[in-house]
């Protein structure tokens, strides 16, 4: 009889482990499309190794989806640092990924140093104001910003604030467009030759325009925003909404066209047919055109503080080039790596919305 026991219990571990397992590999689908979005795909097949499946297949796959990338990344570095000593320039040597991580950490140590001083500031102004206070009560005292140097931290900060700020207000202005556009075909004809003409134009040729007009009209004693800031942000908008206008005109003129008469026989009003029907399924076209818009922006953006000396990662990179120092291609180097990261985690999280809205995992 122990010998009958043990035999049923034995099936009934089994089953049960098979039943673990089963929900382990369940809950590893369901994580993977996010950790593709993410940039993450690579672990799922390590998770799936760890969870007792084919650790050769699951090799192959991690191979293709980290080995790969890394031995690219690793064979650039090694090239750059062979090559880059042969190159020579007014300012020495091109500097290798040696010198650029060195400029790394020289530009954090000056960024800490600068919040430093910027805090020393505030506690000499409270201070002072405390010991007037002190003597009159009724005495006025005034609270002055800090005026120190912008470091390239703050720069990031000032480039993200305003391709924002650019693309917000050119995917306000490009989406109703684009509907309208993809709805109508003599409003589609009417607006086709502006695109076809304004769409090429470069960012260099916009920007001397729009600083005239912003000139003309932003005029305040006490502006909310600076007028550098909105030349940049409208260069922007004027240069990223095409992408988003097009696109969005397509995915409205090409949605099924049941969908259109269903429409009709249900007599729905032309907001209710924009809203239920035709955004929802031009959504993954529209998103396509934001993810290029914003792209297209990031890359105007650079160009446009470069051109104008507008605060932001352009302008640090036309400082540093005028500056003249040994150490400033290694941190013109900098820059361009932070501006190219910065453009492929911008385009990671519209990835990621577009994703959410539309229920999509494509990568």
């Amino acid at each position: 009889m122990i010998t009958n026991a043990s035999e049923g219990v034995a099936p009934e571990a089994a089953q049960r482990r098979a039943e673990q397992r089963e929900r382990l590999f369940t809950r590893i689908n369901r994580s993977a499309p996010y950790l593709n979005l993410l940039g993450l795909g690579f672990a799922v097949p390590l998770m799936r190794i760890a969870a007792g499946d084919n650790a050769r297949a699951q090799g192959k796959e991690v191979w293709r989806l980290l080995g790969i990338p890394m031995t690219a990344i690793v064979a650039f570095i090694l090239a750059w640092g062979a090559l880059a000593p042969r190159v020579q320039t007014s300012l020495g040597a091109l500097p290798g990924p040696a010198q650029v991580w060195e400029q790394v950490g020289v530009l954090y140590a000056d960024h800490i140093a600068e919040r430093d001083k910027e805090t020393a500031f505030f506690v000499r102004q409270e201070k002072r104001n405390a010991d007037i206070l002190a003597k009159d009560p009724k005495a006025e005292v005034r609270t002055r910003p800090y005026t120190g140097k912008p470091t390239f931290f703050d720069q990031i900060v000032t480039s993200l604030k305003t391709v924002f700020a650019g693309f917000l207000l050119a995917a306000v202005i490009a989406v109703p467009l684009g509907v309208l556009s993809g709805l109508s075909g003599t409003f589609n004809a009417a607006l086709n030759p502006l695109v076809q003409v304004f769409k090429p134009v470069s960012p260099l040729a916009w920007l001397p325009i729009v600083t005239m007009v912003v000139s003309a009209l932003y005029v305040s004693d006490d502006p909310t925003v600076s007028k550098s800031f909105l030349n940049s942000a409208i260069t922007v908008t004027l240069c990223s909404l095409w992408p988003t206008l097009i696109n969005t005109a397509l995915g409205v003129a090409t949605i099924d066209r049941d969908l259109v008469n269903v429409s009709r026989v249900l007599r729905l009003s032309w907001p209710t047919k924009v809203v239920r029907l035709v955004l929802p399924s031009a959504l993954p076209l529209i998103f396509t055109g934001l993810r290029l818009s914003l792209g297209v922006g990031w890359m105007v953006l650079i160009a446009a503080e470069m051109l104008a000396q507008n605060p932001g990662l352009g302008k640090f990179v036309w400082d540093e080039f005028q500056n003249g120092s040994s150490a400033s291609l290694a941190k013109i180097m900098v820059a361009v790596l932070t501006i190219g990261l910065i453009g492929f985690l911008l385009d990671r999280v519209m990835l990621a919305l577009q994703a959410g809205f539309t229920h999509s995992t494509s990568r």
